[in-house]
């Protein structure tokens, strides 16, 4: 699987972005995904999680009720969203978009069983 992540940028606090993290090389549907993200100077963190059929989410406690993550399995685009909405200045990091596929239907949280990885999309939140 080949991920590729986009959609961050420079955005005011209380503002919103739409991260977006297109999958490509097997069968987009069958893995499970999550995003991470990682502020300057400190280790890789969880933020949300989805199952493969898009049923089951799971989020970090501190952008629950803010961020929704989604994904779109159908006519071929095989992407998953992080929509973040009242945006802080503690959410600026580079996210993570990753993909793992599960036995179960449902999510990881943990980055290290993760088996791919998107690049990375750089996101400032200016206070």
């Amino acid at each position: 699987v080949q991920l590729q992540a986009s959609g961050g940028g420079l955005v005011q606090a209380g503002g919103s972005l739409r991260l977006s993290c297109a999958a490509s090389g097997r069968t987009f549907s069958s893995y499970a995904m999550g995003w991470f993200r990682q502020a300057p100077g400190k280790e890789r963190d969880f933020v949300a999680a989805i199952s493969w059929s898009g049923g089951i989410t799971y989020y970090e406690d501190s952008v629950k009720g803010r961020f929704t993550i989604s994904r779109d399995n159908a006519n071929a685009k095989n992407t998953v969203y992080l929509q973040m909405n009242s945006l802080k200045a503690e959410d600026t990091a580079v996210y993570y978009c990753a993909a793992v596929k599960l036995d179960s239907g449902s999510y990881q949280y943990t980055d290290i069983e993760y088996d791919y990885w998107g690049q990375g999309t750089e996101v400032t939140v200016s206070s």
